[in-house]
């Protein structure tokens, strides 16, 4: 059998389409805690990259064109505890949906961004 190079080898970064991204990069840092790895200026925006926590994922927030429609873009972030990290971002103003809890499954919750992507966190 021949080994052949794998075209994908890992994910680097999930991109988040966003409107404003001074608001989107406060958001992101002040209210969920992530980390800004690069912060620069490109020729459409800055090129911006965030760590959500220890994962070597990235997170860029892209300077949306018109025409990008919002809505869920299915990245699943973690936490040790969803119940905590629903009360913070609730007490945070954020638009969090109820915590869903069934049988063998870990708890989790959606929330959306200022520009309305969508997301959830799944209890670790």
């Amino acid at each position: 059998m021949t080994t052949q190079a794998k075209p994908i080898t890992g994910i680097r970064a999930v991109s988040v389409p966003v409107t404003d991204q001074e608001q989107a990069l406060r958001f992101y840092v002040d209210t969920l805690g992530f980390t800004v790895l690069r912060d620069g200026p490109i020729p459409t925006g800055r090129w911006i990259e965030l760590r959500p926590g220890s994962d070597d994922l990235v997170v860029t927030l892209e300077h949306a064109a018109g025409d990008v429609s919002r809505g869920a873009i299915m990245v699943r972030f973690t936490t040790d505890d969803a119940a905590k990290a629903h009360a913070a971002l609730t007490a945070a103003g954020v638009d969090t949906d109820e915590i869903l809890t069934w049988p063998g499954v870990p708890p989790m919750f959606a929330f959306r961004d200022p520009d309305g992507n969508a997301f959830s966190i799944t209890q670790t």
